[in-house]
């Protein structure tokens, strides 16, 4: 089966407390407080279950408050999701400083519906990279890709993540020598689950395929690997070429951002 209703079952079931390249993870209630290098919190959970609004306001300031605590947590991201049932969460959210970033939309599908070939322009190539110049190079294109500042601490990250031997892969699009695009492969252990993150193309070479390629890519290397499904929060520009391969959008999702 692959309707909507079954992926997202098997979603909720294998990812909704996927932490593993966290330094370390904490139980609070239903909650899950993940601490990750760089001075980042992340909050999940598998469910609310039957909390009214009375407790979910507890519980707010509760994890929070565990955060606070650690002076080196800068960052906190609460996610949430469109279908739980949580009442009185986003009112609780924005009362303790939480400001919702831009919803997005869960997809999730098989991988092999993604690897189909697709041509590309003949000066561009897709490899992996692991030499840390080379992450740095990627990092700094996925940042200007998205119109941010570039940031060491995103490319120190990946470097750390990438030594923990999690399986995450790193592919990146070259022309002329120059990165033009790229995209990150994080399989999920113990789960039929690979996600796709962090998919960005620079500006001039889009509408080119290349942002498809690398998803074929990345999709085939997760076969490889043995996971049969994928899934990805998406943004409006890259929810329609996943919905054109194959994927469902099953749900939405809207990021919580607290910075101290």
């Amino acid at each position: 089966m692959t309707d909507a209703a079954h992926l997202l079952k098997l979603y909720d079931e294998q990812l909704r407390v996927e932490t593993a390249s966290a330094a370390s993870v904490a139980r609070l209630g239903p909650l899950r407080l993940a601490t990750y290098s760089g001075g980042r919190g992340f909050i999940t959970y598998p469910r609310l279950g039957d909390a009214d609004a009375g407790a979910v306001d507890r519980l707010v300031p509760e994890a929070l408050e565990h955060y606070r605590a650690d002076p080196a947590i800068v960052r906190v991201e609460w996610k949430t999701r469109g279908h739980d049932h949580a009442p009185g969460l986003h009112e609780a959210l924005i009362d303790n400083g939480f400001v919702p970033d831009e919803p997005e939309s869960i997809m999730v599908g098989e991988a092999a519906a993604l690897v189909a070939d697709m041509p590309l322009p003949a000066d561009v190539t897709l490899r992996r990279v692991t030499s840390e110049p080379d992450v740095r190079a990627m990092s700094a294109m996925a940042d200007e890709a998205f119109g941010e500042p570039e940031s060491r601490e995103m490319a120190d990250a990946l470097l750390r993540r990438l030594g923990l031997g999690t399986g995450m892969e790193l592919w990146v699009a070259e022309a002329a020598g120059r990165m033009v695009g790229a995209g990150r492969l994080e399989p999920v252990a113990d789960s039929d689950f690979a996600g796709l993150w962090g998919g960005a193309v620079l500006r001039q070479w889009r509408q080119r395929g290349i942002y498809r390629a690398l998803t074929a890519a990345r999709a085939r290397s997760a076969l490889a690997g043995g996971k049969t499904l994928i899934h990805s929060d998406s943004t409006e520009y890259s929810r329609p070429i996943l919905e054109r391969s194959g994927l469902i959008k099953v749900s939405t999702t809207t990021p919580y951002l607290w910075r101290r």
